[in-house]
């Protein structure tokens, strides 16, 4: 289970801990100087095999609704839906819990460094949280990409101040699942305590420290390493997606809906992993962390401007649309050809955005971008990507009817990618 923007975990193989609701988790760390950044020292993890567990039930009011009431969740969560505003409560859900010992109430030392991450995600009608830990005085944060996937907004809040600040994208890997915000004002916060020196070990004793559940009050859930080096394919979760994670810290501790983004901490009380995702399937929760080594050594080329492959720097360029295919999302999120004209279907178009002002309707397929031809969804996606919010691009497309046409438009600041 991915715990974020539209899940608090990362589901592996069974019943998800997240909703688009579910709240995140301001994490325990013991803190270096207010001065001191902990961004310098990267390394990357490797794969291995991954195991099962099983997931608390958990209520959440979700989408949007006055007071949703969750539905029942086997070996998962009951999340709540409604109308008129976002969901507030929800159902318990009848999952079975984890045999590791129950969380207590975290200590003001392991809330040290940690924020607690709250999204609106506007084309979705919905909000969604999550956790991350400060790596510089200034407020750089680093957090799963889940957690802010989807977003237009984020608010951050660090734990052992209450202060709130507004928080921007620096950039997002979403094939690793890190995100690195900045935010704004923030000056003198004290920094996560990280442990770099790569000597976590079988049977070490660790801690995951976070909002589980959504209760707004952070705990503390023990439990040992179990393995290293293990690979996990998570379920799609809301707008997170399916995806295979490796070098993954597999840990007994009760990691739940809430914790994405959040530390696992070892018994110096030092950041060793960022917990990312929970299995299902068993009585047991099996957690998984990214390790720290590899979550900072991401983080250090965001933070230096170097986009890739997997990197996307900022937010990306919006053109507004929905794709006609199974794995399609907002702005042109893949997606297959449909009917006889190859290109991106388009099944919906919203309100507001480029797409919609230019006349472009559902049942248009988009063929072109600046006379470039498009062939599919994942085509357009690709093409959009190459493009800056405020460009102006001419997009070809077949409408309806089978006659082509083309219109310009000034692409817009998407949701987090």
């Amino acid at each position: 289970m991915i715990l974020g923007a539209a899940a608090a975990a990362l589901l592996v193989g069974g019943a998800s801990v997240g909703a688009t609701l579910a709240t995140g988790i301001p994490f325990a760390l013991n803190a270096l100087s207010s001065k001191s950044s902990v961004v310098d020292s990267g390394t990357s993890g490797t794969s291995g095999s991954s195991n099962g567990g099983t997931t608390h039930g958990h209520g959440f009011g979700s989408g949007s609704g006055q007071s949703g009431s969750g539905s029942s969740g086997s070996n998962g969560l009951g999340f709540g839906n409604g109308s008129d505003g976002s969901g507030q409560s929800g159902s318990t859900g009848g999952g079975s819990g984890s045999s590791t010992s129950a969380a207590t109430a975290a200590t003001d030392a392991q809330a040290v460094g940690v924020v607690l991450i709250n999204t609106q995600l506007q084309y979705e009608n919905a909000a969604a949280a999550g956790t991350g830990i400060i790596l510089t005085s200034d407020g750089e944060i680093l957090t799963n990409n889940h957690v802010v996937e989807g977003s237009t907004s984020i608010s951050v809040t660090v734990a052992s101040t209450g202060k709130t600040y507004t928080a921007t994208v620096v950039g997002t890997d979403a094939t690793d699942d890190v995100a690195v915000l900045k935010l704004d004002g923030a000056s003198g916060l004290t920094t996560a305590k990280v442990d770099t020196s790569g000597a976590l070990a079988a049977n070490d004793a660790v801690t995951g420290v976070g909002n589980a559940g959504g209760t707004g009050a952070l705990s503390a859930a023990v439990g040992t390493v179990d393995a290293l080096n293990q690979s996990v394919t998570t379920e799609a979760e809301g707008s997170a997606a399916s995806e295979t994670l490796s070098g993954m810290i597999q840990v007994s501790a009760d990691i739940e809906a809430g914790d994405s983004g959040g530390p696992l901490l070892d018994s110096d009380g030092e950041v060793v992993g960022i917990d990312t995702a929970a299995s299902s399937g068993s009585s047991d929760v099996t957690g998984f962390a990214i390790p720290i080594n590899t979550a900072l050594g991401i983080a250090k080329q965001i933070l230096s401007g170097t986009s890739s492959s997997s990197i996307i720097l900022g937010y990306p360029a919006f053109l507004g649309i929905e794709v006609g295919s199974a794995d399609s999302g907002l702005g042109a999120q893949g997606g297959a050809t449909s009917g006889s004209t190859a290109g991106a279907p388009v099944a919906g178009v919203i309100d507001g955005t480029p797409a919609a002002s230019a006349g472009i309707v559902a049942g248009d397929t988009i063929t072109s971008v600046n006379g470039k031809a498009v062939a599919s969804g994942t085509d357009l996606t690709s093409t959009l990507r190459s493009f800056k919010p405020g460009d102006s691009v001419t997009i070809g497309y077949t409408d309806a009817s089978g006659a082509a046409q083309t219109a310009k438009v000034t692409l817009v600041q998407g949701p987090a990618a």
